[in-house]
């Protein structure tokens, strides 16, 4: 499959395909949006959201969460606030999200089959890495939102001047319902 990406790439560079999506690193319309890396929201996201290449700062992972307050989504968000003048954060988890349910029970059971050890496991444990939570999904879509939102809004790094909004996105229609946070 990568080798299939990289021939599609090097006829993309040289029939210039790259310039229809020339812009600069800084969002036009000052917004970071952090949501979840389901690949119906792919084209969906953007297009519902009525955003074009350049205008946001968009973060994924899976569920769209901040799980601690200094993970890698909110150093996102900082780095877009303070070096790239983003403004306005959405939060935007969607309807049947896979992370709804996710279980460090599951993830055991999948990572012995592959290959992975109780010993390694351990090993991570030990180095303060505390797996059940880092695993964990969430039970209610909006609960997770509401959660995300005030973390980011109440983070010591984020300026109290800059909008926190949180929605849930139908991952089929795009519609957007805001949540009240």
């Amino acid at each position: 499959m990568i080798d299939q990406i990289l021939e599609y790439n090097r006829r993309f560079v040289a029939e210039k395909g790259y310039e229809r999506y020339k812009t600069d690193k800084y969002p036009d319309k000052k917004l970071a949006v952090l949501s979840c890396m389901d690949t119906r929201l792919t084209e969906l996201l953007p297009a519902a959201l009525g955003l074009r290449n350049g205008d946001a700062k968009i973060i994924k992972n899976a569920g769209g969460l901040v799980i601690t307050p200094f993970d890698s989504a909110i150093r996102s968000l900082v780095v877009a606030i303070y070096e790239l003048g983003v403004d306005s954060i959405m939060v935007v988890a969607h309807s049947h999200c896979g992370a709804c349910h996710m279980s460090y029970d599951h993830f055991h059971e999948a990572m012995l089959a592959r290959g992975v050890t109780d010993q390694k496991l351990d090993t991570i444990r030990r180095c303060g890495i505390d797996l059940d939570q880092w695993l964990e999904g969430f039970r209610d879509t909006g609960e997770s939102v509401r959660r995300t939102v005030d973390t980011i809004r109440n983070h010591p790094l984020v300026p109290r001047d800059v909008t926190v909004r949180g929605f849930i996105i139908d991952s089929e229609t795009g519609k957007l319902d805001e949540v009240a946070c």
